[in-house]
């Protein structure tokens, strides 16, 4: 199928079938969609974390908007943005790109040094808003990467940031979570929108040709 048939297949599942489990080999395929996302600077500002331990799920429920639905996922992702711009965090990241391109260390210095007078002119809050903004790159084709592969998902906001950085230790990554990607394959009879037809605002509405 194409990525458009893909994308007209899925939607927000609202019930997972608790007894079937993405497979480790798909799961990879979606992980490594999300770590190709393209970034501002190449940073990568960000981590996921995923869960599929069940009682580390039945924890983060307390904080689910949609409770049933992270409890009877296959997988938890956890899109979890840096909370701030650091240079040591600029440096190891640009050590990295040349280390893989065998280029010298110090090659990007220039640009570097820009980075870090620009970030180092804003506030944490600033920061975190840049980096979190990051993330829907890859949830996006994460997403895209699942619906390929006949994988459901539900991407998700209605959480609560606080009780799911407690239960996973954000904080002490120098992370805060931003959205969460369930996975898994939905529950037909209760999947209620799975018979609905998908419903976007017509073509010519939504681009504005200039």
């Amino acid at each position: 199928m194409s990525l458009i048939e893909d994308l007209n297949w899925r939607h927000a599942v609202k019930a997972y079938d608790p007894t079937k489990k993405v497979s480790q080999e798909d799961l990879y395929k979606i992980l490594e969609a999300a770590r190709l996302a393209p970034t501002s600077s190449g940073l990568q500002p960000f981590r996921v974390i995923v869960v599929e331990n069940q009682e580390l799920k039945e924890k983060m429920v307390a904080g689910a908007l949609n409770p049933e639905v992270m409890r009877d996922s296959s997988h938890v992702l956890v899109f979890a943005a840096w909370d701030s711009y650091s240079s040591e965090k600029i440096d190891k990241v640009y050590d990295l790109h040349t280390d893989v391109r065998d280029l010298p260390k110090g090659r990007f210095n220039s640009y570097t040094d820009m980075l870090k007078k620009l970030y180092g002119a804003q506030t944490p809050a600033e920061h975190f808003a840049h980096t979190a903004r990051q993330t829907y790159i890859s949830l996006g084709l994460a997403m895209a990467q699942a619906a390929e592969l006949k994988i459901d998902s539900t991407p998700a906001e209605g959480f609560s940031n606080e009780v799911v950085d407690e239960i996973l230790n954000l904080k002490e990554l120098g992370l805060k979570s931003v959205s969460l990607l369930y996975l898994g394959y939905r529950d037909a009879e209760k999947d209620w929108l799975s018979t609905m037809k998908k419903v976007r605002v017509p073509m010519e509405e939504f681009i504005i040709t200039k």
